[in-house]
């Protein structure tokens, strides 16, 4: 399989408008082809005025993803390199798979999920491949049983995870010939947490007869 070219750190900062959290440590792991979703991410974190300069220059609508993905993504790819660690659920013991996957969620959107990524398998809508965003979680069998092992989808086909003994967070490509036979789906959280929306009150000003 082809590899893609990697993408420079430093245009990806540009794109941004700031450094990702450790950033030495992303630009060693992360510059694989990411271009498509910096610039979703870039549109999402930009100002009003900009987002809407950004889409009507080109950027497409379908790519663009909310302030909350944006987070949610950068402070996975700013945990790249974290040690594996069985159990673990912090940055300074390292992560195992789900304790990578709540970390992120409890820490950037405050939302506190299962332990387990089965648990987690059981939340939000169910998402098939094709209609996957950046923020969706992707399920894969690693251990001879549905639903063992779980990721952050980060778009262009790729998610990032904390893999097993030995290893640390890194980012991965769905296509690789090991993930293909084991995907066991994917579930959108965010959307589930984000609610409908309120409906609009009354207008106060409004003359009372």
């Amino acid at each position: 399989m082809e590899r893609k070219a990697p993408y420079p750190i430093e245009r990806i900062h540009a794109l941004l408008g700031r450094a990702p959290y450790n950033a030495p440590m992303i630009q060693y792991k992360n510059s694989v082809g990411l271009f498509y979703l910096l610039v979703a991410l870039a549109v999402a974190c930009a100002s009003p005025a900009a987002r809407a300069h950004n889409i009507a220059a080109g950027a497409s609508a379908t790519h663009s993803v909310s302030a909350d993905t944006a987070d949610l993504v950068l402070q996975a790819l700013g945990l790249i390199g974290t040690r594996y660690k069985f159990g673990g659920t912090s940055p300074d013991v390292g992560f195992d798979c789900s304790g990578f996957v709540r970390h992120l969620f409890d820490t950037t959107l405050g939302r506190v999920l299962p332990r387990t990524s089965l648990e987690m398998s059981r939340l939000g809508d169910k998402i098939d491949r094709p209609s996957l965003l950046p923020g969706d979680l992707v399920f894969y069998n690693t251990r001879r049983k549905s639903f063992s092992h779980v990721g952050l989808y980060i778009g262009e086909g790729r998610f990032i995870h904390a893999p097993s003994k030995g290893r640390a967070v890194e980012i991965v490509d769905m296509s690789d010939r090991y993930w293909v036979p084991r995907f066991n789906g994917a579930r959108r959280l965010l959307a589930a947490f984000m609610g409908p929306p309120e409906p609009e009150s009354p207008n106060e000003n409004a003359a009372s007869n």
